[in-house]
């Protein structure tokens, strides 16, 4: 992590004011539809709960909905077994917190599956309410922290070969076209979905320009955008998570819908206090940035601004 620079705490302080957590998914299911129906009125205040009244139909949820939270699922249910159902999630949504509720001694189904890490609790008919609310609250706590352990995991690995890559360009690039064009390319394969564009900014203005393939501004919308023009001027990164929510930003909603330009971030790089690049990082879909992330993006600011600032001695 990069320590904080003035230039980047813009888009911090966008994260910090727009981003609300939204509700962890939850998939109950139960053969009979009255213990289905009180699950749900149980979680539903505090998780966007699913309704499944078969293994079968909970694993069509799953299909359609993508992974949840948290799982709890009777285990006497016709056709399939709880355990059975729960074993099949587990190769897809390795994430994803199991819990079972069983009115039978089941014992060594239930040993097995926990044993496996199928399950991560079982709980008897009839349930205490305090009790599975405990449970489910730990469970959810659970997920989330494999949630963040798995995405940091991931994402670090992919800013570090984000980052490579563009000290890679600074010393095997022989120009600052060349360089820009490769730091484009590197970054783009950083992520899914991300395209950007790379600037050389000279006396205050965009003196070149290199854009991943499938850029939503092209190299001659970059100068004129909103948010370069603000960065150019102020020095400070500018940030748009999601165009469509952004009342702040109410004016590019129609230029960037019709880009297909969701979110937008452009962030300058500074050597010893000068302006001499600018980075561009551009979606298709809403993005959910933490402040991790941020600092990613500073390095790489960071990084295109020494290698500019070399090939300009150069020069």
């Amino acid at each position: 992590m990069c320590r904080s620079f003035p230039e980047i705490d813009e888009i911090k302080h966008h994260i910090r004011e727009t981003m609300r957590p939204p509700k962890p998914k939850m998939l109950v299911v139960d053969d009979e539809p009255d213990n289905l129906d009180l699950l749900y009125r149980t979680f539903r205040r505090e998780f966007q709960v699913y309704k499944a009244i078969s293994g079968a139909d909970a694993l069509k949820v799953l299909e359609d909905e993508g992974e949840v939270a948290v799982i709890i699922s009777d285990q006497r249910m016709p056709e399939m077994k709880g355990t059975e159902f729960l074993r099949r999630t587990v190769p897809q949504f390795p994430n994803t917190i199991r819990i079972i509720l069983t009115g039978f001694t089941d014992i060594e189904d239930l040993v097995e599956a926990i044993n496996s890490g199928q399950v991560y609790k079982y709980i008897t008919k009839p349930w205490d309410p305090t009790e599975l609310r405990g449970v489910v609250d730990r469970a959810a706590d659970t997920y989330l922290v494999l949630q963040q352990r798995t995405e940091e995991l991931a994402r670090s690995r992919a800013q570090v070969a984000a980052w490579s890559g563009i000290v890679e360009a600074a010393s095997s690039c022989t120009s600052i076209p060349e360089f820009l064009e490769k730091t484009a390319q590197e970054l783009a394969l950083s992520s899914d979905g991300l395209s950007c564009a790379v600037c050389h900014v000279k006396d205050g203005a965009i003196a070149e320009v290199a854009t991943s393939p499938d850029a939503s501004l092209d190299s001659g919308a970059i100068a004129g955008d909103p948010l370069v023009v603000q960065t150019l001027g102020e020095g400070t990164a500018q940030m748009t998570a999601d165009i469509a929510r952004d009342a702040a930003r109410a004016d590019l909603q129609e230029s960037y819908q019709a880009a297909g330009l969701i979110a937008h971030a452009v962030v300058p790089a500074m050597f010893r206090d000068r302006l001499v690049g600018l980075l561009s990082l551009q979606w298709k879909s809403a993005q959910k940035h933490d402040e991790t992330e941020v600092d990613a993006f500073c390095l790489y600011a960071r990084q295109i601004a020494l290698g500019l600032s070399c090939f300009e001695e150069i020069s």
